[in-house]
């Protein structure tokens, strides 16, 4: 009995798997769906935000095909995750303390009015990309951060952006870029295409305060602000020109506006046909005549050909 008590059950470990061929089973196969969001924000032909809407007026083209709602937030409460970009190189150094006076002031309203998880990290770059502060709602060390900021050297924006984007890629709640700049890259290691993936895997609606320090044609870098604009429009956000002083505060005023008065709408993508290069175009359309929604102009789809996040344990700054 002893020697022979083992073989029944070696006969049924060689009878399993050859049960497996004589009667096949079904192949599991397990698709990963991902739930696309938008940050929507809605104005009228006279450019008032409109936040009274329903579900039932917004539609939703993927690719050209409808798509159903399967969230739909009026108002929404979902924290802010804000990555504030300040750009430090030489050229700004005459404006920068106001533009950093008028950044504080922002970051007190956000932290003021807005839902208790909001958070803000702070990245300063010139011809390098520094993470002066992690996501936090410590307005003193935000504020000791700003006052610390020295101009020099060139601008390595496209970095900038590339490096925010991948920060906020894995956060939960709303994700919004806000450059402070005086004009275009000049000292990338990425390009616009980069950071323009960038922020777009990020999910974040990017704003843009282009604080201009030469208002003649001749010394503005038109291209530079070409790309801010594309990053803007393609994204939701808007790009703004104000002077210093009240017109740099009223444009961190509509870009709180903006934040408070978003529809978060998400959809499954269901029977969508690939896309060139990965990337969905979206197009939202409103039952409601006069009215528009501005929101990003698409989603990347694929897997991320970048080869994940950026190499840890090397610091704030992005390596050139």
């Amino acid at each position: 009995m002893g020697r022979n008590a083992g073989k029944p059950l070696i006969a049924a470990a060689v009878l399993v798997p050859l049960a497996g061929l004589l009667f096949p089973q079904d192949p599991v196969i397990r698709v990963e769906v991902r739930l696309v969001r938008l940050l929507v924000t809605v104005k009228d032909a006279a450019g008032q935000l409109i936040g009274s809407l329903d579900k039932s007026d917004f539609h939703i083209q993927d690719t050209g095909v409808r798509q159903d709602l399967a969230v739909f937030e009026r108002h929404t409460e979902q924290p802010l995750q804000i990555s504030l970009l300040v750009d430090i190189s030489a050229s700004t150094a005459k404006d920068l303390r106001y533009e950093t006076e008028s950044v504080a002031r922002f970051l007190k309203a956000v932290f003021r009015e807005g839902n208790p998880g909001d958070e803000v990290a702070l990245y300063a770059f010139n011809y390098n990309v520094t993470r002066r502060s992690g996501f936090t709602r410590r307005l003193e060390r935000l504020e000791r951060e700003l006052k610390q900021l020295k101009a020099e050297g060139s601008t390595a924006l496209y970095d900038a952006i590339y490096l925010a984007g991948r920060d906020l890629e894995e956060r939960g709640g709303r994700h919004v870029m806000v450059v402070v700049t005086d004009g275009g890259d000049t000292d990338s290691a990425k390009r616009f295409q980069d950071a323009l993936k960038a922020a777009h895997r990020a999910d974040a609606v990017f704003y843009s305060i282009l604080v201009m320090p030469i208002l003649n044609d001749a010394g503005r870098n038109i291209g530079g602000e070409n790309a801010l604009a594309t990053l803007a429009a393609g994204t939701g956000g808007r790009v703004f020109y104000p002077s210093l002083g009240p017109g740099l505060d009223q444009a961190f005023d509509e870009i709180l506006k903006d934040l408070r008065t978003q529809y978060l709408l998400a959809f499954y993508p269901r029977n969508v046909p690939p896309a060139k290069d990965g990337f969905h175009p979206l197009r939202i359309s409103l039952s409601r005549p006069g009215l528009r929604a501005v929101a990003r102009n698409g989603y990347y789809g694929d897997s991320d050909p970048g080869g994940g996040r950026p190499p840890q344990g090397q610091g704030p700054s992005s390596s050139r």
